[in-house]
Formats: C-alpha cells, sequence, structure tokens
C-alpha cells in the first residue's frame, strides 16, 4: 500500500487553512468588536464539535468490535511469529 500523504498535506489542505486563516483574519479584525463579547460562548459551543471530530477513530458506538479486532491482530501475530521461526529453522 502506498504512503498517500494526508488531506492537510495536499494542496486542497493547504488551500483551505489559508482560507479559513483569511476567513478568521478578517472576521478578527473587521469585526472584532461584534466577535469579542462573544468569544468564550463560541469556545464552548466548539467543544461538543471537537469531541465529535476527535473521537472519530475510537469505534464509540460499537461493543465488543474492538476487543475482537486485537484478538485477530494478536492471533496472526503469533501465527506470523511460529510461521517465521519454522522457516528460519529450516535454513
Amino acid at each position: 500500500m502506498a504512503n498517500k500523504p494526508g488531506y492537510w498535506n495536499s494542496l486542497h489542505g493547504f488551500a483551505t487553512i489559508l482560507l479559513v486563516g483569511a476567513a478568521l483574519y478578517f472576521l478578527f479584525v473587521e469585526h472584532g468588536a461584534h466577535v469579542f463579547p462573544f468569544l468564550p460562548y463560541l469556545i464552548i459551543l466548539l467543544c461538543p464539535l471537537m469531541h465529535l471530530f476527535m473521537h472519530k477513530g475510537h469505534g464509540h458506538g460499537e461493543s465488543g468490535h474492538g476487543e475482537h479486532n486485537h484478538q485477530d491482530t494478536e492471533q496472526a501475530y503469533r501465527r506470523g511469529l511460529e510461521e517465521g521461526r519454522k522457516e528460519a529453522d529450516r535454513k
């Protein structure tokens, strides 16, 4: 499998960062007097959104699947280890 760069390292990711940065700059510079009084509330409102994005890969809501996957990985590792030892003994 090829090592594909992530979205944020691509040209589209760079353009997204640039556009969001420009939007935030103009929001705070041009409309800072309107935004700053609500900044604590905006930060609190971002908490659930950050929670959703940060727990994306944890498998919440999939009861028991993570443990089963761990057991499969452990069995595959042990099987590969035994096969490697057998091959090394043949040589």
